[in-house]
């Protein structure tokens, strides 16, 4: 009979803080934490000085491949990368967002020190030549063509539009789709800045 009333006793106890703690926030978009490409890259920010990713240690950082003449899904994504940035408030100085153009015949360092601070003065963009853009594409698995247009001379890009989220210690994290809206990146660069 003591045994039962111990028993009923111990049963009563238990952790209160596992049953109220919560488990930890989940990302919007897809952990690639793990994967062997998208380490690094080696390119000239548009003044002139060669950047890595180590260069931004201590802040979480988005990469985002594009050109400056995109007639849509570029500027899109930069406006909601600059509305996220909005969002994280105070949080947003903890963050880097890196352009790596993929057309740095067109995108000079010039047009680039120009069109980055049009949508957040924080923003940078990275170029290389045609082999160091190659080389990058190819180590993050970006896809890049350029299109003939109509008139001589002139022509677009064809690119992968997605978006690589590095955590603060430099380990990349997350790939986010384009079109997502930036709630979804501000949620996650939020989670991946306090964690």
């Amino acid at each position: 009979m003591l045994l039962f009333a111990v028993g009923l006793l111990l049963s009563g106890c238990h952790d209160k803080s596992a049953a109220t703690s919560s488990p930890p926030p989940a990302f919007t978009n897809t952990d690639i934490t793990g994967i062997d490409y998208a380490q690094d890259f080696s390119l000239k920010d548009f003044n002139g000085k060669l950047r890595t990713l180590a260069d931004f240690k201590g802040k979480a950082v988005v990469i985002f491949f594009g050109y400056t003449q995109c007639p849509d899904v570029c500027p899109t994504t930069l406006s909601d990368l600059a509305t996220a940035m909005k969002q994280l408030g105070p949080l947003s100085d903890k963050v880097q967002v890196l352009f790596i153009t993929v057309d740095p015949e067109r995108d000079t360092p010039q047009l680039l020190s120009k069109y980055m601070p049009s949508f957040d003065p924080r923003f940078l963009g990275l170029s290389g030549d045609a082999a160091a853009t190659e080389k990058v594409a190819k180590d993050f698995k970006v896809y890049y063509q350029k299109v003939p247009g109509k008139e001589p001379g002139s022509y677009s890009m064809d690119h992968s539009a997605g978006l690589y989220l590095y955590d603060p210690q430099g380990r990349i994290r997350l790939f986010a789709r384009s079109g997502q809206g930036p709630d979804a990146i501000a949620h996650d660069l939020k989670i991946l800045l306090t964690q």
